[in-house]
């Protein structure tokens, strides 16, 4: 099939900086797109050539909007899959199938798969309803602290918590939800798996991602991680089996945990471009999202090593802040080597909004976070009022 300069169209599901950023390299190709976004302020808008706006979890506004493309992909997870199933069932390509995505979707279910598959991960309970894990801490069944998240619907640091005590419980969601052993550990790392449907498998290099302590937000991506060639050569092995477990097409990004011990387990995926493979847009041959097109095409993928060594910083709300958004000091950070911004175009900040990121590029990585330090204390997410 010719995608470039034709009447191909290619759907995503998701109006979000993901999609933007995809938007990037389908204008760059001049392939036709379609965009489903939640809401009219929508940042894929302006760059697509169809928008439409709807619930993406209706089964009929997906279907509908499904029905009229050729290839349909998504940025977003939360998406109505039995209309995904529907929509394969009538010939649409949908990538990640709705298979795929209807593990993912779930946490517990997505844990329970890594257990089927013999993937390691850490252990956890799985509970239908808040309350139910009161009652195992009660009977001595369940110990603190542990990890609480949401089974479904959590994002960007929502919907995770470090239980110490019993009252962390208070005011969180009363629906189904897991309890994970907390794991000590000494870097929280990813790998971007990228698999198109001949079956061609390709791996970005392990990245170390540094965490905001309180919104439990990526602050930090570093690239290529801090550690020995043994660990990253784990890590690499142990996304190239989720990722044959899942036989996904398009992206995978695999989040694990490099244990006390240096064992790797994993925490959870996301099948789509990923906040860990932003510095490839300014660092690697091939940016992520250039390659999730290639991959869901079918067309030959691109090489995936680093040209330079690479940090990203997540530019986020300030906390205090909600309203119209202001970028304070921004024409600083211009002035530094290497720095590169990107902003998602969101009107509207709140406190650990993502807004945009930036990245920084140098031969010397240290030299590279050192000058991520200095972004990150110079420029501001705030509100004008």
């Amino acid at each position: 099939m010719n995608y470039f300069s034709s009447d191909f169209k290619l759907g995503i599901i998701g109006g979000g900086q993901l999609g933007k950023m995809l938007l990037y390299n389908t204008r760059k190709f001049d392939i036709y797109t379609c965009v489903l976004g939640a809401n009219k302020e929508a940042v894929c808008k302006t760059a697509c050539n169809e928008f439409s706006m709807g619930n993406l979890m209706d089964y009929d506004i997906v279907y509908n909007f499904g029905k009229n493309v050729d290839v349909l992909t998504i940025e977003i997870e939360n998406v109505n899959v039995d209309a995904l199933e529907a929509l394969e069932e009538k010939g649409i390509k949908v990538y990640p199938s709705s298979d795929t995505l209807r593990t993912i979707q779930n946490k517990a279910t997505q844990k329970l798969f890594y257990i089927d598959n013999a993937l390691p991960t850490a252990p956890f309970t799985r509970f239908a309803y808040l309350s139910e894990i009161e009652d195992a801490l009660a009977n001595g069944v369940l110990t603190l602290p542990f990890v609480w998240k949401a089974a479904q619907f959590g994002y960007d640091g929502n919907g995770v918590k470090v239980v110490r005590q019993l009252s962390d419980l208070d005011n969180l969601p009363k629906g189904e939800c897991i309890a994970e052993t907390l794991v000590p550990f000494k870097n929280e790392l990813a790998v971007i798996v990228a698999r198109n449907p001949s079956g061609t498998i390709k791996t970005f290099p392990v990245v170390e991602m540094e965490f905001h302590p309180e919104a439990n937000q990526v602050e930090y991506v570093i690239c290529p991680a801090r550690i020995s060639e043994e660990i990253a050569k784990k890590a690499r092995e142990v996304a190239l089996n989720v990722s044959k477990a899942f036989n996904h097409v398009g992206l995978l990004a695999v989040e694990m945990f490099q244990t006390e011990d240096d064992t790797i387990l994993i925490n959870e995926v996301a099948p789509r471009p990923h906040n860990s493979g932003h510095q490839t847009i300014e660092a690697s041959y091939t940016s992520q999202f250039e390659q999730h097109l290639r991959a869901i095409l079918d067309l030959p993928l691109g090489r995936t090593d680093s040209k330079v060594g690479g940090v990203m910083v997540n530019l986020v709300g300030a906390e205090g802040h909600t309203g119209n958004v202001v970028y304070q000091n921004i024409e600083n950070i211009m002035t530094m080597d290497g720095v590169t911004p990107h902003i998602y175009g969101k009107k509207q900040t709140r406190p650990f909004r993502k807004m945009g990121h930036v990245t920084i590029v140098n031969e010397d990585l240290n030299e590279a976070r050192r000058v991520a330090e200095n972004v990150k204390k110079s420029i501001k997410v705030i509100s004008l009022s």
